[in-house]
């Protein structure tokens, strides 16, 4: 507890942080992989990714995290490289055509 009314450091420099984070907690408790095979696999794709450079515990981190998400879902069969592939070129496109401050929506990459 901070003192003086100042509020805490956030946990998670992003929202989409949390949300990863979330998502993998979520697909451990419903059974498709136990937390020692995730500390497995993120190990592994930490390893990789810092092999070219140090990381920060932010954003190198949390696109760490997003890739051995990745890979453990196409190697369960829950998600397939080209959706996935999709689906972040579409969230890019969206980014880039919604204006400055406003909330982002899929609908907005077409």
């Amino acid at each position: 507890m901070t003192g003086g009314g100042e509020r805490p450091e956030p946990a998670f420099e992003e929202p989409w942080h949390a949300q990863v984070f979330a998502l993998t907690v979520a697909l451990n408790e419903s059974g498709h992989f136990t937390w020692s095979q995730w500390a497995d696999r993120f190990g592994a794709t930490l390893k990789a990714h810092g092999l070219a450079k140090e990381l920060d515990g932010g954003a190198d981190y949390f696109d760490a995290w997003l890739d051995a998400l990745e890979g453990f879902l196409q190697d369960l069969g829950v998600a397939e490289a080209l959706v996935l592939q999709n689906l972040k070129e579409g969230w890019a496109k969206a980014y880039l055509n919604t204006p400055h401050g406003q909330p982002v929506h899929l609908s907005a990459a077409q």
